[in-house]
């Protein structure tokens, strides 16, 4: 299996598949680099590389019990980027994925970025502050560390049972198997690693990383996203200053599994710009 070890002693497994233009896949807590498996399986039919890493403590990544921070995950993903020798990159990131990308462009990806996706994703700032009047209450995230702590396995067969994938709405079309697959990601992952991330998604200021990102950017959210709220990827967009963004009427967090047709053309047509 394909592992890189870190500066600090931590093994990251990583996928490679195909060639041509690499496309770098940053997914989302608490997942792993299987929840990008029908980007993947589309974009290397198509005739790009594609390349996505499990964040340590998550996945098959080494189960580290310190470096559960974003700066650590961007230096973490440069260092999958320089072992493949990647350049001219579309990097794409979901939700903490998302401030995973804009951390690392920001400080690791001078001269090897070509583009940026944010889907669904956390920057600038979730948790509700002074200064982030529109963000979450700490409540919200406080109980995320709780589920985690008490009861880990029922908490995210619940979170993808209900609000990940909208599977709590009406007329909802619930898949066991999707539901399935995310509590696997996630219960392959440590406790430790999944309670830790839950501060660096929530409470990192990604404001100047975003105002560093100087490569064309795409933003993509669903309006009924219960995990990041619509409001946020307007912020994200006023951050930037320069981002194309496009929202989908009703869809999910969880759109690029459950919507992965739609979300799929968007993105290629914008690799392809």
């Amino acid at each position: 299996m394909p592992f890189v070890t870190t500066d600090d002693g931590v093994e990251i497994f990583y996928k490679d598949w195909g060639s041509g233009r690499p496309v770098m896949f940053h997914h989302g807590w608490p997942l792993s680099s299987d929840d990008w498996d029908a980007q993947l399986l589309f974009l290397v039919r198509l005739g790009y590389r594609v390349v996505a890493h499990d964040r340590r403590g998550h996945g098959r990544s080494a189960q580290a019990g310190h470096g559960h921070d974003m700066d650590r995950y961007a230096a973490d993903a440069a260092t999958v980027v320089a072992h493949l020798g990647l350049r001219d990159v579309v990097h794409v990131g979901h939700c903490a994925g998302g401030g995973e990308v804009a951390r690392y462009i920001a400080r690791h990806g001078a001269g090897r970025v070509a583009k940026a996706v944010l889907i669904a994703a956390v920057p600038p700032l979730m948790v509700q502050t002074e200064s982030n009047p529109a963000g979450l209450p700490a409540e919200v995230f406080d109980g995320f560390r709780e589920g985690v702590a008490t009861d880990r396995s029922q908490f995210y067969l619940d979170l993808a049972s209900g609000p990940f994938y909208g599977f709590n709405r009406p007329g909802a079309d619930v898949s066991q198997g999707v539901i399935q697959n995310w509590w696997r990601q996630g219960m392959a992952g440590s406790a430790q690693a999944h309670h830790e991330g839950i501060g660096a998604f929530s409470e990192t200021d990604f404001t100047d990383d975003l105002r560093a990102i100087d490569v064309p950017t795409l933003l993509l959210h669903g309006d009924d996203d219960q995990i990041v709220p619509i409001a946020h990827s307007a912020r994200t967009a006023a951050a930037l200053g320069h981002a194309d963004v496009k929202v989908y009427p009703g869809l999910s967090h969880g759109m690029c599994t459950v919507n992965a047709g739609t979300v799929n053309a968007d993105l290629l047509d914008f690799i392809r710009s």
